[in-house]
């Protein structure tokens, strides 16, 4: 069994190769490292195997993909390549599509081209919009805010529409707000670009490399005013892309999943939690919204849990303190 795994390198996709080979699959990671370091192939290595073959190069490059194809017999698929903040989306939307739309564009064709037939797809709960009703279920209707979460509806639908017309089945995961690191504190959250996601600018601050944490917004209908979300361990997502690429989907042709812990925490507990988890303060400043940002958000994850023997194993504290440990190793490197 031969996973090609898209944006490997990355947060996500270098979490679910470790989690790959410890379940016996062998993996090739493909990654154009726009957004991921190459200093984390090596300890990926390290944690997999010092074999581990890892390409530098586009999804969306047919003639890279082939290639590959050509190298080795690929069974699955897991597409994780992709642009990924909201903020910057709407400021550079073009970029968005082209990327995610092309790259999934791309190993679809192929996937049906080689007879690969199982195409895992990192998704995200930013296609729920703001939700109807919680806990938001995969009945939700889907109505994303932004462009981000655009591409990625539009990515789910290629992949439900070509996998209706070939032998090729298609995962969709849905995750929620990822956090916390390898328990190694080999790997873990360290992009390139500036991103804006919350418990990566929580420790920064507790590493002292910001004097404060931005919330954006405290008047929201929430029983402390800041934004409630589903965190869930980077870990455990990747036991669930596990999961999906051993999942028996009977004859659905597609099938989508929640993955999260089903429960809420506000940004003000978990800057409270933050506090506890590394013994140091966090001073706070409230600014306004942002744009696609929505009150609350969190997971029914019934369905991950009868149909694929999934569910989250690591509580909030646990994330912290993995995503604290692997923080505070790199800032200790960077000095």
């Amino acid at each position: 069994m031969t996973t090609l795994v898209s944006g490997g390198a990355g947060y996500v996709g270098s979490h679910t190769v470790a989690a790959l080979h410890a379940a016996g699959r062998d993996v090739v990671v493909l990654d154009d490292f726009s957004n991921a370091r190459r200093g984390a192939v090596g300890e990926l290595r390290l944690l997999t195997t010092p074999d581990l073959a890892v390409v530098e190069g586009d999804a969306a490059d047919r003639a890279a993909v082939r290639e590959l194809c050509d190298e080795h017999d690929f069974d699955s698929i897991v597409h994780f390549a992709a642009h990924k903040s909201v903020p910057e989306s709407f400021a550079d939307p073009l970029r968005y599509y082209r990327n995610n739309l092309l790259s999934t564009l791309c190993l679809a064709e192929i996937a049906v081209e080689r007879g690969i037939d199982r195409f895992v797809f990192s998704s995200s709960a930013v296609v729920y919009g703001t939700p109807e009703q919680l806990p938001v279920s995969e009945e939700t209707p889907a109505a994303p805010q932004s462009p981000y979460g655009t591409t990625k509806l539009m990515c789910e639908r290629i992949l439900a529409d070509t996998a209706a017309s070939s032998a090729m089945q298609a995962v969709i995961l849905r995750y929620f707000n990822p956090v916390g690191a390898h328990p190694s504190g080999r790997i873990g959250e360290q992009p390139i670009t500036a991103g804006q996601n919350l418990v990566p600018a929580v420790m920064r601050v507790a590493l002292g490399a910001l004097s404060r944490l931005q919330i954006f917004g405290n008047d929201y209908d929430t029983r402390d005013g800041t934004a409630v979300r589903d965190f869930v361990h980077v870990t455990d997502l990747a036991e669930g892309h596990v999961a999906a690429l051993d999942a028996d989907l009977g004859t659905r042709r597609s099938r989508v999943f929640n993955l999260g812990t089903g429960a809420g925490t506000t940004v003000r507990e978990l800057v409270a939690a933050t506090e506890a988890v590394t013994g140091r303060p966090i001073p706070c400043e409230i600014v306004g919204r942002r744009p696609g940002d929505i009150a609350e958000s969190w997971a029914d994850c019934s369905r991950a849990e009868a149909e694929l023997g999934w569910s989250a194993q690591r509580d909030l504290g646990q994330m912290l303190a993995d995503h604290w440990r692997f923080a505070s190793a790199c800032a200790e490197i960077s000095v």
